[in-house]
């Protein structure tokens, strides 16, 4: 799906290839970003067409969150993949992944608005967010969709330091943070999409334990 985006939106072979060794270098130095960014980027897309957005700039949300996270290729191994919680200064380190995955998009002219829904991915509908503390409408749509779609998958996925919340406490944490975290419209969205992605998740995990399995056989 990727390489087809790339291609409506490139039409450049060559290019192809590179984003898709980026992709395949960030889930090798950091395992945790390929289930993630797939999850995410179907969560984005659904949303997405939830609200109603089309064509182009539905191309553009669906690559940007397929790609949110490529700005940890240039952050240290050894934090990505800490088993603990971050200590202060790690989470500075940690949040400039935002900015470097815009500097890494915005090279190319055909990716200009990606780079800029990746830079304001953590941006929050308060202003309480980084890099820039852009609040309500001043966050790219694509960005604000991002957001809770990263913020679930996040939330219902196992990490060393923590276990998944269940999809109820999920809910509740999504909905209790509409207006401060989260856009009211697209939280909106998410919740007549929770039935979908309960069972798309669920089943996800299942083949993963299943293939893992396997592998130990």
């Amino acid at each position: 799906m990727i390489l087809y985006i790339f291609n409506k939106l490139m039409g450049r072979g060559a290019f192809h290839e590179v984003i898709d060794q980026l992709v395949v270098a960030l889930e090798e130095k950091d395992p945790y970003t390929g289930g993630h960014s797939s999850n995410v980027s179907d969560m984005s897309t659904d949303l997405a067409k939830e609200i109603g957005i089309k064509g182009i700039a539905l191309e553009d949300i669906h690559l940007a969150a397929h790609l949110h996270d490529i700005g940890k290729l240039k952050i240290s191994q050894e934090i990505l993949n800490k088993n603990s919680k971050l200590l202060p200064h790690e989470r500075v380190e940690i949040e400039k992944h935002a900015y470097l995955g815009f500097e890494i998009l915005n090279k190319s002219k055909s990716l200009k608005n990606i780079a800029k829904i990746v830079l304001h991915h953590h941006e929050r509908w308060d202003g309480r967010g980084y890099p820039y503390g852009l609040f309500e409408d001043s966050i790219p749509m694509g960005s604000r969709i991002i957001t809770v779609a990263d913020s679930i998958d996040a939330m219902t996925t196992n990490r060393p330091y923590r276990k998944a919340m269940q999809w109820e406490e999920c809910i509740e944490e999504i909905n209790r943070n509409i207006g401060l975290q989260y856009d009211p419209l697209v939280v909106e969205a998410a919740n007549n999409l929770w039935t979908k992605w309960k069972g798309v998740k669920a089943y996800n995990r299942a083949n993963f334990e299943s293939v893992k399995c396997k592998s130990f056989a």
